[in-house]
Parts: C-alpha cells; structure tokens; sequence
C-alpha cells in the first residue's frame, strides 16, 4: 500500500489511549473515533491520547456509520467490552460496510467455541462484503503464540498447565464487572459461577443459543488446539471468587470492595483431546491489593517438559501493541471472521505498517 493505513477508533477509554498512539507511531492515522461517554464526544483525539490536536473529533454512536461511510477507514479498532454479544453490534456495522475490523474483546479471540451463532452471522456479512473481523490482544502471544512455539520444540505432549493474572482496574469497568468484581460471595455465586454447575448437554445448548458466559481461558483453549491440530474431546470450566482480607478501593468500579467480598476470579479451564493432550489454563482476574502483580506461566508437560515464566507483563500494553501489529495482517487476510492463528506468527512491525499490506 502507498499511503498510511487509515484506522477508526470505536471506544475511547483506557484502552485506546495506547491503541491510537500507536496507530500514530506505526505511520498510520486516525481518521475518526466513537464513543457513549458524554463526556468524550465532541472531544480531539488528541486530548485523549495526550497530544497536540488531530483534527479528528470523538462522535456518538448514532453517527458511528455516517463516520465510517464518509472517511473510509481500512480496518476499525473496537475496544469496548469483553463478550461477543456485546461488541456484535458495532462488528455487524463493519461487516456490513465491508471494513476490517480487530477487537480487544477477549471472547472475540476464537469465538466458534462459545457463540457460534454470532460468530457466523459476522462471517456470512463479512464474505458477502470482502471483509475480514478478527479478535487479538494480550492472548494472541502470550496465551497463544509463545505456547504453540515451545510445543514447536516438544518431541511428545502430555500436557498444557497455563495460568496468568492480571488486574482488571487497568481494563475498565466491562472487564471488572466480567469478573464479578465488587459483588459479595452469595452475589458471585449466583450471577458468575452457576453458569459452571450445569451438564455438558446444557451447556451445549446455551453456547448454541449464545447464553454461555466464557472464561478467557475458554477461547484461548479452543484457539490453542486449532493451531496445534488437536480435536476437542470435551471442554469445561470452573470459576471461584478472588478475596482479599482487607478492603481494597477500585477506581474503576467507584467503590470498596469489603473485605471477604469478591475482588475478581479465577476460572480453570480443561479441555480433553482425541489425541490424548490435556490443556488446563487459568485466569485470575481480580482487583489488585499492593501486593499483587501480574504474571504468566506456561508449562508444557511431556519430553522434554519446559516452564516459561514471564513475572510482570505490561498486559495493557502489550495487548495494545498486539492489537496494532496484527493490522497488516488483517487488511492481508482472506474475507470473513478469521481467528488469528489463521494468520501465521505475530511479528513486531520495523517499517510503517502500510509496508506490510499486499
């Protein structure tokens, strides 16, 4: 491609601060942002990101098409929540416009698995108009790539043990609230964690229906076995609150979470394969005491077995570099709702990202 790649921006929060000056810094350009908040619309892009002005100002949502259709973005960025039903809308607008589209919403990494119909609703709009949707982030290479490259190097696999931590204040309130934050232990239990004691015939039937309420952990298993060519035998999930002995103030959620009451959760994902490799990863999102800090620990059991242990991430960040890297690859791809192992490695971007286009 001979000019920069024009990006819009849907969702202006914490998120998009990295993502749009990124965008910035890989010698692409905004060329318009969407937002709910009042108190953002109307604003310069540059007083979010923290800059000069840039001469693109933040629209409503009821404007977010007449944007899209007058500055003809090649890919749009959405960074709004953390489930698929929730971010179907403003994908559909995309498909439907025949732009590409990346999410930081995490269900949207490999969502065939837990809500096939939106998955291919997206995907039949997004063929018929020559566009590609896709979900990346965080878990693209570090509950992703970094794990499909070691077992790269296994002779045989017994295995998968993946556990990561990080603190939902740096997501916003849709993640804290995923997680049940600030909810007490009764309140957690009924709204979070019954959605894990059902059969594995009810829970077939609310992914088909699109009830199902995925862990990270969900989608990135079932990412995990279509790059390694694995068969899913069978998948569950367990989720119990995180608690802290002390109250703990979130200034995401506006408010103490008391004592004993539920600071995030952890959720244990096991998936069984024909071919006999277990994959048990775990996410503890939660809200941070002084004490914690993020971590990321893979272990691939078999010959020979290998731990890799990566002691504060940057996950904000790295999900945001994530995001912008995977650009050209997007604009690259095939039509339709394309999961990102679909698209070869994740490679840190030396020239312009227009460069990399076809």
């Amino acid at each position: 491609m001979d000019r920069k790649i024009k990006v819009a921006q849907y969702g202006t929060g914490k998120m998009s601060v990295y993502t749009m000056r990124y965008v910035y810094e890989k010698g692409a350009e905004i060329v318009g942002a969407v937002d709910v908040n009042p108190a953002v619309i109307g604003k310069d892009i540059g007083e979010i990101i923290g800059t000069e002005n840039k001469g693109v100002k933040v629209v409503s949502l009821e404007e977010a098409e007449k944007m899209l259709t007058e500055t003809k973005p090649d890919i749009v960025i959405v960074t709004t929540m953390s489930l698929i039903k929730d971010v179907e809308d403003a994908l559909m607008l995309c498909a439907k416009l025949g732009i590409n589209a990346i999410t930081t919403c995490e269900e949207a990494f490999y969502p065939m698995n837990s809500n096939p119909g939106v998955t291919t609703k997206i995907d039949e709009m997004s063929k018929k108009t020559g566009c590609t949707i896709t979900g990346s982030g965080y878990q693209d290479i570090y509950w992703g790539q970094l794990i499909s490259s070691i077992a790269g190097s296994t002779q045989t696999i017994k295995k998968i043990k993946g556990s990561s931590s990080y603190n939902v204040e740096d997501y916003g309130i849709a993640l804290a609230k995923a997680h049940g934050a600030g909810l007490t232990l009764e309140e957690f239990d009924s709204q979070v964690a019954s959605v894990d004691r059902i059969s594995d015939e009810e829970r077939k039937s609310m992914i088909d229906k699109g009830e199902y309420l995925p862990s990270y952990m969900w989608n990135v298993n079932g990412w995990l076995c279509d790059k390694l060519g694995l068969t899913v035998k069978s998948q569950t999930q367990k989720t119990v609150p995180q608690t802290h002995s002390e109250d703990i103030y979130s200034s995401t959620l506006g408010m103490t979470v008391k004592a004993g009451d539920a600071t995030g959760m952890s959720a244990v994902v096991t998936t069984e394969t024909e071919e006999g490799i277990t994959i048990e990863s775990e996410c503890i999102g939660k809200v941070y005491s002084k004490d914690d800090f993020d971590k990321n620990e893979w272990t691939i059991i078999g010959e020979p077995e290998t731990t890799l242990v990566i002691n504060k991430p940057a996950t904000v960040e790295l999900t945001c570099a994530s995001i912008v890297n995977r650009i050209p690859d997007v604009i690259n791809s095939k039509p339709g709702y394309v999961p990102t192992e679909e698209m070869g490695d994740l490679y840190y971007r030396v020239k312009p990202l227009n460069e990399y286009v076809k």
